[in-house]
């Protein structure tokens, strides 16, 4: 939503997994808001606090909003909850919301939630439950993707 927590999140975990499987120099990977609540700022102390502690980057990461240039540039753009999804199907060129916007949940089987919880409001257990899912998500993101062989390798 403010993309200062679950998505630079999903950023730096994803971009980390995709550098480590060799995989950096095919994907382009980013990190947007709905809203512009945080436009320019880092993600959040505890966000940040938290990938650190496992091995994660989001020091380089600053909240935008999202542009219609990204619907056209990305070829996935997941949101991390039904609201999100909902808005971003409503802004998205009618041609591209069924097909490029979906929730970054539907990439991993073991978790049940749809969604990724907000840590926002919470305690730090929240942030490391986001990062638990996130990791899992784009692991099976990336398998996703060699699958389909859509990388160009």
């Amino acid at each position: 939503m403010g993309n200062i927590c679950r998505s630079p999140t999903a950023e730096g975990v994803f971009r980390k997994i995709v550098s480590d499987a060799g995989l950096g120099e095919y994907i382009h990977i980013d990190s947007a808001g709905t809203h512009s609540y945080h436009v320019n700022e880092p993600p959040d102390r505890r966000a940040r606090d938290a990938a650190e502690r496992r091995g994660f980057v989001l020091d380089n990461i600053r909240s935008r909003r999202i542009k219609m240039e990204d619907f056209e540039q990305f070829d996935y753009i997941l949101a991390m909850d039904m609201n999100n999804l909902l808005t971003l199907r409503e802004s998205a060129p009618e041609h591209h919301r069924r097909c490029k916007v979906s929730l970054f949940l539907e990439f991993v089987e073991s978790v049940r939630e749809l969604e990724v919880p907000d840590p926002y409001y919470g305690g730090p257990a929240g942030f490391e439950h986001v990062l638990d899912i996130i990791d899992e998500a784009s692991r099976g993101l990336l398998e996703m993707l060699k699958q389909k062989k859509q990388l160009g390798f």
